[in-house]
């Protein structure tokens, strides 16, 4: 089930971005064939049992340094609707599937390209990780306190909303018009690119000049104090996005702070200015409240509010939370607590995701799949060209 059921998706094994668009297109219905390395994973983490990220897959194992792997990879290609891959630019071309050699082989195909830079330009040949491309989009110059250094915010910017996500939904684009011109083409998603779409809104307040340029200035940035984070009397924290009027005003009355002390701290109107001299006041007094009670204290006082509050949990602590255990947002598969697939439909439900396989665990059923017999899977193990 899901609503991309019906579509076959071959992935070039790799690492963090590629295997989160893989799980995001599996999650949905479609067929993801993994092609692995031979040789194992390249990192320990990377084939993990307990990873959600490679949840859903079947998996061929096949030697890409020699011709008999590319062979049966195009092979694959010809039975698929997209092919995906992260390899650095030309890297798949000197291999010799590139997306001009699987384009001649399946003319519809889409062919998913995941970079950090992009597949051409000064950097595109250099290595880089998340930290690198949100640096360079200016998305990590902006979060961060006043007066001190960026905060690395995971590597959830770059690697996974800007690379992973943002190569899905090229894929799904790709897709929907190859069934309009029965045509395929090639998809450039960089991590760079993805990162600076992120960034749109920060445009738009920067063009209106309402996005200072100092690190840790901007009202998202935790400088407000309707817009952060608190620790109460059990050292454990409460975040606050009090930001519209009639929250700020429901914020401060929880809290019981005097409006009428306060109340010009907060937007006036939406389009109206604030007092942000009286915000370190405030903000003291506001950490001096939500030291007063617990953090299941605070709950029962402002959960479910319009004062936007919500608690700061761990991970071993969200499957607890009941409006998660409600919408069953967090699963478990074979013992292991994950994401449920996301986003929701109403008609082509998503079935419950599958674990993980086994490196090449599929590797004879594919084989077979294109006309390869017993003794020829049994060569193609003993050269070392599928395991």
């Amino acid at each position: 089930m899901g609503p991309l059921t019906g579509l076959r998706i071959i992935e070039v094994a790799s690492l963090g971005a590629g295997p989160f668009c893989g799980m995001m297109l599996a999650d949905m219905g479609a067929e993801i064939v993994r092609v692995d390395r031979v040789t194992g994973p390249r990192s320990s983490a990377a084939h993990s049992p307990n990873d959600p990220l490679l949840r859903s897959r079947k998996s061929i194992s096949l030697d890409l340094s020699q011709p008999g792997g590319v062979e049966i990879l195009l092979e694959l290609a010809g039975t698929a609707d997209a092919l995906f891959e992260g390899f650095r630019p030309g890297v798949t071309e000197r291999l010799g599937f590139g997306p001009e050699v699987c384009l001649q082989q399946n003319p519809k195909l889409v062919y998913g390209r995941m970079t950090g830079w992009g597949q051409d330009g000064p950097l595109s040949r250099a290595a880089g990780h998340d930290i690198n491309y949100i640096a360079l989009s200016g998305a990590l110059h902006a979060i961060g306190r006043p007066g001190e250094k960026p905060v690395v915010p995971l590597n959830l910017v770059g690697d996974f909303g800007g690379g992973g996500m943002l190569l899905a939904f090229g894929l799904v684009c790709a897709l929907f018009e190859t069934r309009q011109s029965g045509k395929g083409q090639v998809v450039d998603a960089a991590m760079l690119d993805g990162s600076l779409a992120q960034m749109a809104m920060s445009f738009g307040m920067l063009a209106n000049r309402q996005f200072p340029l100092e690190p840790g200035s901007s009202l998202m940035s935790g400088i407000a104090p309707f817009y952060d984070t608190y620790e109460t009397a059990d050292g454990k924290y409460v975040a606050l996005g009090s930001v519209e009027p009639p929250f700020f005003r429901q914020l401060l009355e929880l809290t019981g702070i005097p409006f009428e002390e306060f109340g010009d701290a907060g937007f006036t109107s939406l389009s109206g200015g604030m007092n942000t001299e009286k915000w370190p006041e405030l903000k003291n007094r506001l950490a001096a409240a939500f030291k007063t009670r617990s953090r299941e204290e605070w709950c029962s006082i402002m959960e479910g509010t319009d004062a936007c509050f919500a608690p700061v949990l761990t991970l071993a602590e969200i499957q607890d939370h009941d409006h998660i255990q409600y919408r069953q947002s967090v699963i478990n598969i074979d013992g292991v607590i994950q994401n449920a697939p996301a986003p929701r439909f109403s008609r082509t439900i998503a079935d419950t995701p599958a674990p993980p396989c086994r490196n090449g665990q599929h590797t004879d059923q594919l084989l077979e799949e294109l006309g390869r017999n017993p003794a020829e899977i049994k060569a193609l193990r003993q050269n070392g060209i599928a395991s």
